[in-house]
């Protein structure tokens, strides 16, 4: 592996560059008007399309388009500036998160900011990829690499190569510069355009590293940064490692949803205890593997163990989801009607995959040798059942045809002390003992504060008035905790 100092002296000797050869984007976004109505989009919200280079190191080459949005604030007379949202995923649309963020955050917040929104390069209305992969392949227990139920990786290898062949073939030129780096660029761009000296934002999820990438390469840019959920930096492996961080994450969290229907035994049926509950949880999926259900609607059309565990995983996102896990897992074992599966549209999938794989192919190299992905499948199957090997085996990355254009951001302590980490300590996604490399990466720039709760999202996701507050009162403030705090 390459020196990470030289890395990081790369790094910014690039961005540097890159950033010399925009020009800036203000007056394309000044065009400001309605967004398009919609299911909950706010009349208050308008929209813009800024043009930005395709390729940051191609001055006056091909751009592409941004869409951007913004509830302005109702007080001018407070506002310090832009709070822009920095959508999760990779693949996760942002331009309508105004519009939904409206109704939840606290008025002293809305008073001081414009809150801002996009859909990040490839995503959404901001020039949409593609790869045309097969139905087949956008099966939920294939987008996360799942094996085979007797642990074999075969049909994952084969999968994997096709998404790469597919990518390769249909994605157009765009594919080859998605990439964590360029969308800090494009939050820079989105910035100039709002005609800020500085931003202030909340990243959540993926978007954690997007806004340290942000954070590393436009240091003194920055204004007021939240970042919620977060993920491990690591310059080393990057989206390879978040992956790895599920088998954690689910063991982290499973305790909460097994006590949850430990005290609804009556109810469901899944165990008196939690530990019981787990066993519960196992013995089904390996029931499932052997001989999977019908469930018309899903993608296979049939209920198996791996679709088993995907459901678990995304429904420990939050408490609101342990009804549905529950009432799944009675009807399972009990040779009830299934619930109807919740099943993105193709459409969607389509669009998210081919962002999600050119992000984290583009961002860092994963070739390794089949066998050596097996023997990791093999060991984290034992050390994680719940996961089943899953976080560790192989992507689509192991084929993809392009080398990263630029090495990993190696996140660091240069830059202002403005930087505000919250994190839940039993996070499926983005477990605490990530978010701690986070920290520990931003050093004295950043506090940490740590919420004694469970799911993915922390600010205004759970109920936890400190957490809460910690948040407000930095965003209203700019002031830090003096010392990593626990609520």
């Amino acid at each position: 592996m390459r020196n990470l100092a030289r890395l990081s002296a790369v790094g910014a000797a690039t961005a540097v560059l890159a950033t010399a050869l925009v020009t800036p984007a203000q007056a394309a976004a000044t065009s400001w008007s309605a967004c398009p109505a919609g299911p909950g989009v706010d009349p208050r919200q308008e929209c813009a399309t800024l043009q930005v280079p395709m390729d940051y190191r191609a001055s006056g080459g091909p751009t592409i388009s941004l869409a951007v949005s913004r509830i302005q604030t109702a007080k001018p007379a407070l506002r310090r500036g832009a709070l822009l949202i920095i959508p999760g995923g990779p693949g996760s649309p942002g331009l309508n998160r105004p519009s939904t963020l409206v109704k939840k955050l606290p008025k002293d917040v809305l008073d001081r900011y414009d809150i801002i929104g996009f859909d990040p390069r490839g995503v959404g209305q901001s020039s949409p990829v593609s790869c045309g992969f097969e139905t087949r392949d956008l099966s939920l227990t294939k987008l996360k690499p799942y094996p085979d139920a007797d642990g074999g990786i075969a049909e994952n290898v084969a999968w994997s190569r096709r998404i790469a062949e597919a990518c390769a073939r249909n994605g157009g030129p765009l594919i080859r510069h998605i990439s964590t780096r360029n969308e800090a660029r494009d939050i820079d761009q989105i910035r100039q355009a709002l005609g800020e000296k500085k931003i202030s934002y909340w990243g959540v999820s993926y978007g954690t590293y997007a806004g340290a990438v942000y954070a590393t390469m436009f240091p003194e840019r920055t204004d007021r940064v939240v970042l919620d959920s977060n993920d491990d930096p690591d310059p080393r492996r990057v989206a390879r490692q978040w992956l790895a961080n599920y088998a954690v994450g689910v063991e982290d969290r499973f305790p909460d949803f097994a006590a949850w229907a430990a005290a609804r035994d009556g109810e469901y049926g899944l165990g008196a205890d939690a530990t019981a509950v787990r066993r519960t949880f196992l013995d089904l999926a390996a029931d499932l593997d052997r001989k999977p259900l019908p469930w018309p609607g899903a993608n296979p059309e049939e209920l198996n163990g791996n679709l088993l565990r995907e459901t678990m995983l995304t429904a420990l996102y939050s408490d609101a989801n342990f009804p549905m896990l529950a009432a799944l897992m009675r009807a399972a074992r009990t040779s009830g009607e299934l619930p109807p599966p919740n099943t993105p549209p193709a459409a969607v999938l389509q669009n998210t995959a081919a962002h999600a794989g050119a992000t984290m192919c583009n961002d860092v190299e994963w070739q390794d040798p089949i066998s050596r992905y097996q023997r990791h499948v093999t060991r984290d199957r034992a050390a994680h059942p719940l996961t089943a090997g899953m976080p560790v085996n192989m992507g689509p990355c192991a084929f993809w045809p392009y080398k990263p254009a630029e090495p990993p951001v190696r996140v660091t302590s240069r830059g202002p002390a403005n930087v505000l980490l919250i994190q839940n300590l039993r996070d499926p996604s983005t477990p605490h003992s990530g978010a701690l490399k986070m920290r520990q990466a931003f050093g004295q720039r950043a506090r940490m504060v740590s919420v004694d709760s469970g799911g993915h999202g922390v600010y205004l996701a759970n109920g936890n008035a400190c957490g809460d507050q910690a948040v407000t009162a930095f965003l209203t403030t700019g002031h830090l905790p003096h010392h990593d705090k626990n609520c």
